[in-house]
């Protein structure tokens, strides 16, 4: 058979990533001193957006009060689906597509900091020449792009670096976790143990142990005994010498040898890198209780950026003669187009934190008027499907973003908590709410006779929890509270 040529043609669909939706997403999950400083730079590079200097706020479309202002009861003040930004359909297999070429007013913003760039490069910058320290969040962040390039992994590896701490601990657990993002546990598991392979040796640990494990591990030291000394390795925070020897049934010699072996190692090894700066945090939502025993859930002004695209501006350069040229008329339409999408992405921003954030004070009614104690489990799952968007969205609206209420101020990630099941019944409560009834129950036990983890479980048990010991534990060890024999310990030296 001869090799032949030939063209097929194929209809198909798929989703794509313009310039533009990549940049309403960066803009979705920006915190709120974070878009600040981006509208910041945005303003001095376009000269068709200008800051809006009305007193009464930028407009945010009909429907919608000058403070943004909707009730938890109703619906939400404005409908995504009506702007040219289409949040619901965002998820993270989507593919980048490219913008036809020499489309004017297309709104790439790839170049447009770049052309700046590009005419300023012989101008010294002093700023420029500034060293800054490393975080260890940029330190893994980088390691983790290095390392893989499957999105799922990128996306949970990131979430995964969030939550390291400054020590570089992994302070919640796995399936915590994989609630939360609707991932498989096996697959957040995966995550977890290609970011424990970055520098520093030991980041990522949920435990001293694990932490001191992967240390050695990288360093070929950990031998079985080794392995064995640091399941006995709480007996040495307590400096009881004597009954960690019989534990690992060690001689003097070999005890030593191990104890001089753990200290060379870092408890902490996320501390030798800089630490992101401490921001107060200023809240993004408003909840307050209306007069009708509602709730009224208003977006903060104060953090809204306020600009506006001047067209008036724009008619005038684009009918002068000095804008014949080819070139000119594109940047021109280039810098309108710009200006224009950041005006509607910032207003889209501002709605799709409205609308999440009300759905959430629907859904969590019971915790504002109560307390924590009734504090439901909540998924992305729930609210996507609520109020139609995709969870990646929701993760991204709710990721860095706080809400004030009469309870406090809370990151929005507060209120998704995965669910303990009930002993009797179909009921449900909430891991947050669990831990807090662990810690309420050991404030109120009697330090000379303190509550151990199994005397927990079956006091949660007579309130209908069903909760395995392991996981009073973890909770436990999650509060910062001590075991029940530490506690009793911590208690006679007082006494003594």
């Amino acid at each position: 058979m001869g090799i032949s040529q030939k063209l097929d043609l194929k209809q198909g669909q798929q989703l794509v990533m313009t310039p533009q939706l990549q940049q309403a997403i960066k803009l979705l999950q920006l915190t709120n001193l974070e878009l600040t400083e981006f509208v910041e730079s945005q303003l001095e590079e376009n000269p068709f957006l200008e800051r809006d200097e009305r007193a009464n706020g930028p407009e945010r479309g009909e429907g919608t009060s000058e403070r943004g202002e909707t009730r938890a009861d109703g619906e939400a003040s404005a409908d995504p689906s009506t702007l040219d930004t289409d949040y619901s359909n965002i998820d993270n297999e989507a593919t980048r597509a490219e913008m036809p070429a020499g489309e004017a007013g297309a709104g790439d913003w790839s170049n447009v900091s770049g052309s700046r760039a590009a005419s300023l490069s012989e101008e010294y910058d002093p700023t420029a020449q500034m060293t800054e320290e490393k975080s260890l969040h940029d330190h893994l962040t980088e390691q983790l792009h290095m390392s893989t390039r499957d999105e799922v992994q990128l996306l949970i590896g990131a979430h995964l670096i969030d939550l390291i701490d400054d020590g570089g601990y992994l302070r919640e657990e796995v399936v915590d976790i994989a609630v939360r993002l609707g991932a498989e546990e096996k697959t957040v598991e995966t995550a977890l143990k290609l970011v424990q392979t970055f520098e520093p040796s030991g980041v990522g640990a949920r435990t001293l142990q694990e932490c001191l494990r992967l240390q050695l591990k990288d360093k070929g030291e950990l031998t079985p005994n080794m392995d064995l000394f640091l399941e006995h390795i709480h007996y040495l925070g307590t400096h009881n010498l004597p009954a960690l020897r019989r534990a690992c049934r060690f001689s003097e010699e070999d005890l030593k040898t191990h104890i001089e072996a753990i200290r060379e190692l870092n408890p902490k090894p996320g501390l030798q890198y800089g630490r992101d700066l401490v921001q107060t945090v200023i809240p993004d939502v408003h909840v307050t209780e209306s007069a009708d025993g509602g709730w009224k859930v208003e977006l903060n002004a104060d953090t809204l950026p306020k600009v506006i695209a001047n067209e008036r501006y724009f008619a005038k350069l684009s009918a002068s003669s000095a804008t014949e040229k080819q070139d000119t008329k594109s940047f021109l339409n280039e810098q309108m187009s710009n200006a224009n999408w950041l005006v509607k992405s910032l207003d889209q921003r501002a709605r799709t934190i409205l609308k999440v954030s009300t759905e959430i004070v629907k859904f969590q009614d019971e915790f504002f008027v109560k307390g924590i104690a009734y504090l439901r489990p909540l998924n992305l799952k729930t609210i996507a499907d609520a109020i139609e968007l995709h969870e990646s969205t929701v993760s991204r609206v709710t990721s860095n973003k706080y809400i004030h209420t009469p309870r406090g101020t809370f990151e929005l990630k507060y209120f998704f908590t995965p669910a303990i099941a009930a002993r009797h019944g179909e009921g449900q409560y909430s891991a947050e709410s669990i831990r807090h009834r662990i810690k309420a129950l050991i404030d109120s036990e009697d330090p000379m006779n303190p509550l151990s983890d199994d005397r927990l479980v079956v006091l949660l048990a007579d309130e209908n929890v069903d909760i395995a010991r392991r996981t009073v534990a973890k909770y436990r060890e999650a509060l910062g509270i001590a075991s029940s024999v530490q506690r009793r310990r911590q208690a006679k030296r007082a006494l003594g």
